[in-house]
């Protein structure tokens, strides 16, 4: 029974973190979200805020630089996930093994999150504090659609 609990518990933990970390929450719910700006956003409003030709080739540099990373890092997030429903899949699951291997998911997972943000950083430093404000009051109007 304590096996199934735990198999249960972590299978509830991935798939919530892996939501978060895929969809997110909406900008006007998350207050990290209404901090930065996705890359999107920005290359799809570069016109009304301006954006200089060097603010464009520092965001493509951003962009490619990251979806690299991020390809790399969500290999070897499947590849642990695999090792661990196969842990769990087990009819008896031995504790150690499989907390250690959520480890292992869990330290790729925040490894990725934080390639997140740390891009997140790099284009919204890249932004003057006027296209910042600019692109906050297209976001806003958007989500108020």
């Amino acid at each position: 029974m304590r096996a199934r609990a735990l198999a249960v518990c972590l299978l509830a933990v991935l798939a919530n973190f892996a939501a978060c970390v895929t969809r997110g929450q909406q900008p006007e719910q998350d207050p990290i979200a209404q901090s930065f700006f996705a890359p999107e956003l920005v290359m799809q409003h570069q016109d009304a805020i301006g954006l200089s030709e060097e603010q464009k080739t520092h965001l493509k540099s951003e962009i490619r630089e990251a979806q690299l990373k991020f390809t790399e890092w969500q290999w070897k997030l499947q590849d642990e996930r695999e090792k661990l429903v196969g842990l769990i899949k087990q009819p008896h699951i031995e504790e150690k093994d499989a907390l250690a291997q959520l480890e292992k998911v869990l330290a790729i997972e925040r490894e990725i999150k934080r390639l997140q943000i740390t891009m997140l950083v790099h284009i919204k430093n890249n932004l003057t504090p006027e296209q910042q404000a600019k692109l906050a009051e297209i976001r806003g109007k958007a989500g108020g659609d």
